[in-house]
């Protein structure tokens, strides 16, 4: 395959540095090709080998009698075998390589019974979970749709089936017959005469359940109150936003017509959301509960599985992303009774509620081997050094605005530090100053730096 590099976008790639599909190797070896195979699980790459991290072309040895033999070392080392396409390149008197690499359409590619995908500019290891997210992606399964055999069918709850039968046609997004079994058979979640894993997690009268925990936090390290609920689903839903409602502060007003109005220190709209988005989209292969943190000043909510498919946090930053249930039977339950909306839109929704609430932040990142959400009080903790009691009130996106215009070179965390704020509410800050089009990020996550492109001070 031809190539469409040339010299000059060769420099504008080096100049700008690594990222999720460049990456510079001075020298071909395994960890070359470990990267293409983390390409090759993501969204594709590059690897220019005779370049050192900062960019600098210090050429390679290889020559094109060479090309042969580490294109067999690259094929000899993955599963699937892999054959990337190859390059040299001249670069001020010295031969540079690039192997490219393409998405690859059957994952996941694993090297030495190795397996990696990209993040940012580094290679990470896929967990057990994802290497089986990546199997199914690849057959379009889910792992909720398989067969279930070890659980009989009278193990189900006719009653629990029932009531959803009920939910189901009273929302009128469906029509299901009042058989419970023809009903589950309609909506394929008894097969051949068995129930799969999504009927056993909705209406087993027996383990396995969904886990939750909930606890009340003073400190990281300090319980107040802390609550199991192991229940079926949908009831799972139920009990555990009951309890985080209990856990919760609310004040009580009186109105103009003399009735009383709550006053809840979070919008329940957006704990509801994030809270079944936990449920619906947790990995169920992993032994790990779902987990709720109350703290004085923010909830954190916890679930098994990392971002399922092809969507990043980039993509969920925007409204307009698209994403594939990693759980489509489940999904389904939800949606046809009216407890989710259509696919990929609870994070647009839950924006659209906090925009009454600008002292609520959102923030959400992939955190180990599962996905973090944050609601958390912008209110500083802390008066920040930097700034005099003196000084004129400044909102917050102004403040990160003027640190980063001053120090180019800080990283969020030392914004954080520097003014008194957590690491997430730096990172949502950012995120929407580079939206607005006030920020912007020149260079890779190594060697780069922040420019203020508007500040209002």
């Amino acid at each position: 395959m031809k190539s469409d590099l040339k010299s000059v976008k060769i420099l504008d790639i080096l100049k700008a540095g690594e990222n999720e599909q460049i990456e510079f190797k001075t020298s071909f070896d395994k960890e070359t090709i470990e990267t293409l195979t983390a390409f090759a699980n993501t969204t594709g790459g590059k690897v220019f080998v005779g370049v050192t991290d900062s960019g600098k072309v210090i050429g390679t040895d290889s020559r094109k009698e060479h090309l042969p033999q580490i294109l067999n070392q690259v094929k000899m080392s993955t599963t699937p075998a892999i054959i990337p396409d190859v390059d040299l390149f001249s670069i001020n008197d010295k031969t540079l390589l690039v192997l490219s690499i393409a998405e690859f359409p059957i994952k996941p590619v694993s090297c030495k019974g190795r397996y990696f995908k990209r993040i940012g500019a580094s290679n990470h290891l896929l967990s057990l979970g994802e290497i089986s997210d990546f199997y199914l992606q690849t057959f379009r399964q889910s792992w909720d749709a398989y067969e279930n055999r070890d659980i009989p069918l009278d193990v189900l709850d006719s009653g629990k089936i029932e009531q959803f039968i009920a939910a189901v046609n009273a929302g009128q997004r469906f029509t299901l017959e009042q058989s419970p079994f023809d009903a589950l058979q309609k909506l394929h979640l008894i097969q051949n005469q068995v129930p799969t894993n999504a009927a056993v997690l909705l209406f087993s009268k027996i383990e396995p359940r969904v886990s939750i925990r909930i606890g009340r936090f003073k400190t990281s390290d300090t319980i107040i109150d802390d609550k199991i609920i192991n229940l079926t689903l949908l009831d799972a839903v139920e009990s555990a936003y009951k309890q985080i409602l209990s856990f919760l502060r609310v004040e009580y007003r009186i109105n103009g017509q003399l009735s009383r109005v709550e006053i809840w220190e979070y919008p329940l709209e957006a704990i509801r959301e994030i809270l079944l988005n936990a449920v619906v989209h947790r990995d169920y292969t992993s032994p790990v509960d779902i987990q709720i943190k109350i703290f004085d000043d923010k909830i954190e909510f916890f679930n098994p599985g990392r971002l399922f498919g092809d969507l990043t946090i980039e993509m969920l930053e925007t409204d307009s992303y698209f994403s594939r249930p990693r759980n489509k039977l489940i999904s389904e339950a939800f949606y046809l009774v009216g407890k989710i909306e259509k696919y990929g839109s609870g994070f647009i929704r839950i924006r659209k509620t906090l925009q009454q609430f600008p002292q609520i932040l959102f923030s959400f990142q992939e955190s180990g081997n599962g996905f973090l959400v944050v609601l958390e009080k912008t209110t500083p903790k802390t008066t920040p050094k930097t700034t005099p009691k003196t000084t004129p009130k400044v909102s917050l996106s102004n403040r990160v605005l003027q640190v980063l215009e001053k120090y180019p070179y800080w990283t969020k965390e030392d914004v954080a530090d520097s003014l008194g704020l957590s690491v997430n509410t730096v990172k949502s800050y950012i995120t929407r100053l580079k939206k607005n089009g006030q920020l912007q990020r020149v260079g890779g996550s190594k060697n780069g730096h922040w420019v203020v492109v508007n500040s209002d001070d």
